[in-house]
């Protein structure tokens, strides 16, 4: 299934949840869900990371900062928004200072609802952006071929 050339580099960052859905990435990388055995590495530094998971909806204070780890990151990269705060705001969208889901400030590839998300959903969702980012680097890979020709 996973045909990147090298295991797909994780980075999660908590925009401003309340720390439930958190708790379920972390489960993630326990024996018991094991998100590695798909290859994936958790990494700490948005230079590395191939895929960025944010839980938590946008607040004023996080949105410069998810714009900057976004911009950090190398191109072709993936996001996933966990948890519906991430999706949509969740039931903190109304109020003052929540701008939004993750998509009101960079754009999202995999959408994984939940309150919080399950292990299950939220390994399920980096496996769909393993895919994304692979069709994304093949259409790199041939947009090079195209100008180097």
């Amino acid at each position: 299934m996973n045909k990147l050339k090298k295991s797909p580099w994780m980075l999660h960052y908590d925009a401003s949840s309340c720390n439930g859905c958190d708790i379920e990435v972390l489960a993630c990388t326990t024996p018991t869900y094991d998100i590695e055995r798909f290859g994936i590495i958790n990494t700490g530094n948005p230079f590395h990371a191939d895929i960025l998971l944010i839980t938590g909806g946008v607040n004023t204070q996080s949105a410069s900062v998810v714009k900057q780890i976004y911009s950090q990151m190398p191109n072709p990269k993936v996001v996933v928004a966990v948890g519906i705060c991430a999706c949509t705001g969740g039931i903190f969208k109304d109020c003052y200072n929540i701008l939004g889901g993750i998509d009101t400030i960079i754009p999202v590839d995999v959408y994984v609802p939940g309150c919080a998300a399950r292990p299950q959903s939220i390994i399920d969702g980096v496996l769909q952006a393993v895919e994304i980012l692979e069709k994304k680097k093949e259409g790199a890979d041939n947009e090079k071929q195209d100008h180097s020709h």
